[in-house]
């Protein structure tokens, strides 16, 4: 015998009723917030290990980098002697700075969704890794290592006249852990050699940047849009040597002056 049911044929089950506009409306903003929430994860972390872009403030690295260039600075596979590089300051070099006070702004320039233009930081290009001799000949060129630099593809000129590469004479050799930097734009950058002289601290100390403070290589310049470029290692250090001997634990000024 069939059993038998006392609803009718033609009854179905109720159909689940559609969602409120509330229910909608909050399902949206969730979807929203975790959209932006991996986002601003996601760039964070790309601008912590990845790289981060800066934006130029001056012009001592002109003709390479103009002012306002926004500049993409990889933040692994270290870095070379000829590279432009961007580091903290190690120490007095930009004097007392104005930070900026806007809190968005911040924020946005931490997650890497705008450039850093924070006063902290310098950018120039690396002339002595640990233990280079570094030395001007007397012609007025640049020595490392016993190789005398050509620096005309990226000195400053104007008019076709280029600045000269030094003007105060010095020779040293770069200590352990450190760098020695100058800035394209001879003429209007206060950078290593300026401070050989400097004895208000450890002779010379302050000439010198932190491998530690360097944040990293810049590879291309990325905005404006006129300005975009990759950079290439000057092809004059390709022919400089290794430096000899372990790096020194303290600078070692074999012959500096006042100035620039």
């Amino acid at each position: 015998m069939e059993p038998t049911t006392d609803r009718p044929d033609d009854v179905r089950p109720p159909e689940p009723g559609r969602p409120s506009v509330g229910r909608r409306l909050l399902s949206w903003v969730t979807e929203g917030v975790l959209i932006l929430v991996g986002a601003v994860v996601i760039a964070t972390l790309l601008r912590s290990f990845v790289g981060q872009m800066f934006v130029i403030p001056s012009g001592s690295m002109e003709n390479t980098l103009q002012v306002n260039d926004r500049v993409l600075v990889a933040k692994f596979g270290g870095f070379q002697r000829g590279d432009v590089v961007v580091f903290e300051d190690p120490g007095d070099w930009l004097g007392a700075t104005e930070p900026t006070t806007n809190p968005v702004k911040i924020a946005l320039e931490f997650v890497g969704v705008l450039p850093n233009s924070g006063t902290e930081h310098l950018i120039k290009r690396v002339i002595g890794m640990p233990g280079d001799r570094v030395r001007t000949t007397d012609d007025g060129r640049i020595e490392v290592n016993g190789a005398v630099l050509d620096e005309t593809p990226y000195l400053y000129s104007e008019n076709g006249v280029q600045v000269a590469a030094v003007s105060v004479p010095f020779e040293i050799i770069v200590p352990a852990d450190r760098i020695f930097v100058m800035g394209d734009h001879r003429n209007a950058s206060a950078d290593s050699r300026c401070r050989l002289a400097d004895v208000s601290r450890n002779p010379g100390a302050s000439a010198f940047v932190p491998v530690d403070n360097v944040v990293g290589a810049a590879v291309a310049i990325v905005a404006p849009l006129d300005r975009l470029a990759t950079f290439s290692l000057p092809e004059t250090f390709t022919t400089v040597p290794a430096a000899t001997g372990e790096p020194p634990a303290e600078p070692e000024l074999i012959h500096v002056e006042p100035g620039c």
